[in-house]
């Protein structure tokens, strides 16, 4: 349980620097913008890597905190597609983009609250319950901050069509394959 608690440590203690001490986050980033992006890449990632070994580790060991039934599977499908849509909706910003405002974060509270329907152990519920309050905080947070310009591509109708259409082939593409591959557990097939 301690390389699953370090990993969500490392990986939303960095992805909450902006919440707790958006000014600490632009020194940082003015001292060295490199060096910031260096270093906030290298603890997601060991916090990533962290966070499938302990998880990993609690599984082997099961302890159930609840059991759901077996049709919930179908309800977390559906939450998944819309998901996987808002993931990607930043990178081509539309009205998907415009009418959510923070379109990841909707996305993971959309992938935390489907996962918490179907998987009950403790290591499902610490990682997804941990998943689901950060990206609670970090909505409030960032309705309260003044938004940065980020460069990327105009909004666009076309962009919405590209989001929804790579959205839908993600969210077969897991539930068909990528799911057993990068996650271990498979959910079709």
């Amino acid at each position: 349980m301690v390389n699953l608690l370090l990993g969500l440590f490392l990986f939303l203690g960095i992805h909450s620097v902006s919440i707790f001490s958006e000014s600490l986050r632009d020194r940082l980033a003015a001292k060295s913008l490199l060096g910031w992006k260096a270093f906030y890449a290298f603890t997601s990632v060991a916090g990533i890597v962290l966070i499938g070994i302990g998880y990993a580790q609690l599984r082997l060991e099961p302890v159930f905190v609840y059991v759901t039934p077996y049709w919930l599977r179908h309800v977390t499908y559906l939450m998944m597609l819309p998901a996987m849509i808002l993931l990607v909706a930043p990178y081509f910003p539309g009205r998907i983009s415009t009418t959510t405002k923070h379109p990841q974060l909707l996305a993971v509270k959309l992938w935390a609250i489907s996962h918490l329907l179907v998987n009950g152990m403790l290591a499902d519920v610490i990682l997804f319950v941990s998943f689901l309050m950060w990206s609670v905080f970090d909505f409030i947070s960032m309705n309260r901050r003044e938004s940065r310009e980020v460069p990327g591509l105009k909004p666009s109708v076309v962009n919405d069509i590209i989001v929804v259409v790579l959205g839908v082939v993600l969210t077969v593409a897991m539930i068909f394959s990528l799911h057993g591959t990068l996650i271990g557990m498979p959910l079709a097939g």
